[in-house]
């Protein structure tokens, strides 16, 4: 069975961005996930609205797309890309918000980073946001879901 290597090392152990211009560009689309668990009560005002800050879940859906478009600037060794749409979705469920990030892109490297960067902001929005009325939220299982490339 062949060894795998780090992509982002170089021979000399030395950390280094890829050079990807010699791919084609492909279709490519990230989805990942993640949660932040929260008190019934801050539930309550998520639901109703009323929290001071605003509309939580619209303001991390749009941070999250923000975050996607970000993401080159934030991780070292990741590429620009022109990504073409970032779908972020919040759902409230009994005692958590689950939060989703599609993001797609034609190019010659795929966008996981971007959806996880996606996820991560989002869910970090919601705790800023609650901050004040929950000290014991957590945020758990930020995952890849599916990535998918296809020639185009």
């Amino acid at each position: 069975m062949s060894e795998k290597k780090l992509s982002h090392i170089d021979s000399t152990g030395k950390a280094n961005m890829v050079n990807v211009a010699d791919k084609p560009d492909m279709y490519r689309e990230a989805v990942a996930s993640g949660f932040i668990k929260l008190g019934n009560q801050t539930i309550e005002l998520i639901k109703s609205n009323t929290l001071k800050k605003g509309d939580v879940l619209t303001v991390a859906e749009i941070a999250g797309i923000q975050a996607a478009k970000k993401t080159s600037e934030l991780i070292p060794l990741c590429h620009p890309l022109y990504i073409t749409k970032v779908d972020v979705e919040c759902t409230v469920k009994s005692d958590e918000v689950y939060v989703t990030s599609k993001v797609v892109c034609t190019g010659k490297t795929g966008v996981e980073m971007e959806a996880l960067t996606s996820v991560s902001t989002a869910l970090l929005t919601i705790y800023d946001m609650c901050k004040a009325v929950d000290k014991n939220m957590v945020i758990s299982e930020i995952k890849l879901n599916k990535k998918e490339k296809k020639l185009i």
